[in-house]
């Protein structure tokens, strides 16, 4: 089977392992980048899953809170170039977004985009007219309304706004809502609790952890008692309650709870371009091509430029 050099450029990112590891591990699972992630962890061959979802494309996160405190909404609007998104035009549309979501509770993507501005034009007709104005594909991509009776945090991650996080808090204060907002943009839990885990993502879990010790010499209890420590530890990193505190890496967000008398209702997170891929060009690659084109047929007029 053909194994493309893109294939194993993104399996390299995704794992970190060697060039002919990922190419092997493709070829045994006829190209199939997850597969072949999945079987490379098995193996112990990935030195981590860190590029699961490629963060590629261009934009900002937006959070708009409530005069109340106890309801936000945050928006992603996406462009293509990192130029346009600290563009001011741009920057204020995705803010209106962000309004407009607050205001209507538009907690869907087709109904956000419907929502009527101000000025009488939904969402989805100022984006086209913005198209217009600066060029690039603009789009909305994706939205969250949260509300919390007591507390709820927000947090933007540095002024470029590529990482956003909203938490809704029963009991504790502003500032512990705030500081959990500020923690889940730092540290991407996917869960709230292990509770809260799909058992089929566990099962999935145990079944890697297992065929990486299997060629330990070792009793099966023991090796069974070494893949639940290991699944233990996966599970902490992974969840909420179970990470430690960024600001305190001494205490566990469970524990942070617990002394706080507080506890999290639901929490959201986005990052700019997470899970979109964005195809990287091969500057070098281009201009071979172009050679052996310009070689193959013949001598010809140039003008010196490089065409796109």
């Amino acid at each position: 089977m053909n194994i493309t050099a893109d294939a194993v450029k993104q399996l390299r990112e995704r794992t970190g392992a060697g060039m002919m590891e990922c190419k092997k591990a493709l070829v045994e699972t006829q190209g199939n980048l997850d597969a072949a992630a999945e079987l490379m962890r098995k193996q112990g061959l990935a030195k981590a899953d860190k590029k699961a979802t490629r963060v590629a494309a261009e934009g900002v996160v937006t959070i708009e809170k409530s005069a109340d405190g106890h309801s936000a909404a945050m928006v992603e609007v996406n462009c293509e170039t990192d130029f346009v998104a600290r563009e001011q035009d741009f920057r204020a549309f995705a803010q209106q977004v962000a309004h407009s979501a607050l205001a209507s509770g538009a907690s869907s993507l087709e109904a956000l985009l419907a929502v009527r501005l101000p000025s009488g034009e939904s969402i989805d007709e100022r984006r086209r007219a913005l198209v217009a104005k600066i060029g690039e594909n603009i789009g909305v991509r994706r939205v969250a309304v949260l509300t919390a009776k007591a507390h709820l945090g927000a947090y933007v991650h540095g002024s470029h706004g590529r990482i956003g996080a909203l938490v809704a808090v029963e009991g504790g204060d502003a500032a512990l809502a705030h500081d959990l907002a500020m923690h889940v943009a730092a540290s991407s839990p996917r869960y709230l609790s292990p509770a809260e885990v799909p058992a089929e993502v566990i099962a999935k879990e145990r079944e890697i952890l297992a065929e990486q010790v299997k060629g330990e010499n070792k009793p099966p209890e023991i090796l069974t008692k070494i893949v639940e420590g290991k699944l233990r530890k996966v599970l902490g990193e992974i969840t909420l309650t179970g990470q430690l505190f960024v600001k305190d890496p001494d205490v566990s967000i469970e524990k942070l709870l617990k002394g706080a008398r507080a506890s999290v209702i639901a929490f959201e997170r986005f990052e700019v371009g997470a899970g979109i891929e964005k195809k990287q060009g091969d500057f070098v690659a281009e201009v071979m091509a172009q050679v052996k084109g310009s070689t193959d047929a013949g001598p010809g007029p140039s003008d010196g430029t490089r065409k796109h």
